[in-house]
């Protein structure tokens, strides 16, 4: 009967491409064309912050993240924030695509196999209550929710809150980035004795520089947490200068 219920529903409703609406084979998918336009980013990667490293190398550190540490442990970032990967993002976070959400979290598993295993708790980056009051969701949440489902972890929305009103980080160089988020994110109070001892898995949409990702981190560790790793849909590529969350080590 499901099946037959599944099939009348593809009938009335054909699947279309989550990019740009063309017939599809399956629901959640891609056509040929927004397939090829998307990196989805494979093979040797700096294991901290997702950059794509030269030649065959397995556990290597990119050149920025061995000089400057990100406070996590590993980085894992599922598309390059380019061409369909860049669209699936925005199609998500600005136009309400929260169909794409199943999708987007199996994506995300899958990458995040490595350090699921070891996870205690999952916990999305969180948005101020005025800017989630404006946008009705938080696409970090929309991600985080499916991902711990699909991976049997403990799921804490609101593990972080955001304890002040920050201005968009658009338009920022790294050094304003880090500023902007000083004192913004710390633990939620009813779950900081939550975090002593545990091994945390954050889920973000997007990582450009760090600074926020680099916070939450920074907050966790402070309530207490053993370790903290990070995952994110899609990655910028970084330029070559240095990292937010470097920012506090730099010397006059």
């Amino acid at each position: 009967m499901r099946r037959a219920l599944t099939a009348m529903a593809r009938a009335i409703y054909p699947a279309r491409c989550m990019v740009c609406d063309t017939y599809t084979d399956a629901p959640g998918g891609l056509c040929p064309s927004c397939w090829q336009d998307t990196h989805f980013i494979s093979g040797s990667t700096c294991t901290t912050c997702s950059t794509q490293l030269p030649g065959e190398v397995t556990g290597a550190q990119c050149d920025t993240c061995l000089s400057f540490p990100p406070p996590w442990q590993r980085g894992i970032a599922v598309l390059g924030y380019e061409g369909s990967g860049r669209r699936i993002v925005l199609a998500l976070k600005r136009h309400d695509r929260l169909d794409l959400a199943p999708t987007l979290s199996a994506w995300l598993t899958r990458a995040a196999a490595p350090v699921l295993a070891q996870t205690d708790i999952i916990a999305p980056v969180p948005l101020h209550p005025s800017r989630l009051a404006r946008r009705k969701f938080n696409q970090s949440a929309e991600l985080a929710r499916p991902m711990a489902e699909l991976a049997g972890v403990a799921y804490i929305p609101d593990l972080l809150s955001r304890t002040r009103k920050t201005e968009s980080q658009q338009g920022k160089d790294r050094i304003e980035r880090h500023e902007n988020l000083k004192a913004a994110i710390a633990p939620t109070p009813r779950h900081r004795a939550m975090l002593e001892g545990k091994q945390v898995l954050l889920v973000d949409d997007v990582l450009t520089t760090g600074a926020t990702l680099s916070a939450c981190t920074e907050a966790c560790f402070a309530a207490g947490a053993q370790n903290v790793n990070i995952v994110v849909l899609a990655r910028v590529e970084p330029r070559r200068e240095i990292p937010i969350f470097a920012a506090t080590n730099v010397k006059d």
